[in-house]
């Protein structure tokens, strides 16, 4: 079986390191700048399985028809990546491991519907340097077939990437994408302070930012007539129940939540591509609530505002102080 890897940023290249360890065939597509770097040292794994280094074929472009292809790029890089890869998109089956909710759209010009499986990540890893990669804690792989669709590649692809993780099969895979939204909305406070997530969350005042994120989403959320779907380890009503309480407890639940996930510094994605110099994902987490609230008529002033304040942090290359996050969002919090 012929493995395509788009990307080897943090999934990409620890899926692509494990599928290596458990020998499978796997060949890497990465971006010019980084491709003597991993074809020399390989990828270098640390964390919660021990460090290992794990060389990996690694090319600019797939030039051949995989029987698999793991598209591991950030959302916003899909339209780049998917039109320097054409061939490795006629694959049988096409992984996504996205967050957000519109990555599967994004690839519908260049594969079949049928073809696609939403990927839902539920372990947690980092990457601020080409190659290195840190597994910062374990969890599963949930895979469901794109738009109801569930033909032989959801079965491959299970039977696959079971070997590596974890695997749970989705019924409602798009309710699913949705609960881990709300998981990642947290996300973009980090990349404005520019600090790890247990920094960011060890003070009470910024978890009920946070909870209030919540709040705002959920309520966009069901005025639109959508619902989030439980996830492993993870309950659709965890968010109900924060949502349902006082700000000022919603705050210390969340900062229990956030302070117990890694021993390793932990940055969020949207952190780790304003490091590396790169458009973040931001429109895809935080965005998402606005898009959502503006398409049922209501507001999101809260996101909208994390949004702007993730790409000024994007434009400007300056994080924002605490004090002046705090200041910023105080409106929304009464």
């Amino acid at each position: 079986m012929k493995i395509a890897v788009i990307g080897a940023g943090a999934i990409g290249g620890l899926c692509a390191a494990y599928l290596k360890l458990a020998g499978r065939d796997v060949t890497v597509a990465v971006k010019a700048s980084v491709l003597d770097i991993l074809g020399k040292h390989g990828l270098s794994v640390s964390g919660v399985r021990g460090e290992k280094t794990v060389k990996v074929p690694v090319t600019e472009k797939i030039d051949f028809i995989p029987d698999l292809c793991l598209v591991a790029v950030k959302t916003q890089d899909i339209q780049e990546a998917a039109s320097a890869n054409p061939r490795a998109l006629l694959a049988k089956t096409v992984v996504t491991t996205q967050n957000g909710l519109r990555a599967e759209e994004l690839l519908l010009e260049y594969c079949r519907p049928e073809s696609i499986v939403s990927g839902i990540v539920m372990f947690g890893a980092t990457s601020l340097q080409p190659g290195r990669i840190v597994h910062n804690f374990e969890g599963s792989l949930v895979l469901g077939g794109y738009d109801g669709c569930s033909g032989s590649g959801v079965t491959e692809a299970e039977e696959l990437f079971s070997a590596v993780f974890p695997v749970q099969s989705a019924g409602n895979i798009k309710g699913m994408k949705l609960l881990k939204v709300f998981i990642n909305a947290g996300n973009c406070i980090p990349a404005i302070l520019g600090t790890t997530m247990q920094e960011a969350f060890s003070d009470l005042r910024v978890c009920g930012i946070s909870a209030a994120v919540w709040k705002e989403g959920l309520r966009a959320v069901l005025k639109a007539g959508l619902r989030p779907e439980s996830l492993p380890g993870f309950p659709a009503e965890r968010v109900f129940g924060l949502v349902a309480m006082p700000l000022e407890q919603a705050a210390g639940v969340f900062h229990g939540i956030m302070s117990g996930l890694s021993g390793e510094p932990l940055y969020g994605s949207i952190l780790q591509s304003i490091k590396k110099g790169r458009p973040s994902e931001i429109d895809y987490f935080n965005g998402e609530f606005v898009r959502i609230a503006a398409a049922a008529g209501e507001k999101a002033g809260l996101n909208e505002l994390l949004v702007r304040m993730v790409h000024d942090v994007e434009r400007g290359g300056r994080f924002f102080r605490k004090e002046e996050l705090l200041r910023e969002t105080a409106r929304f919090l009464d």
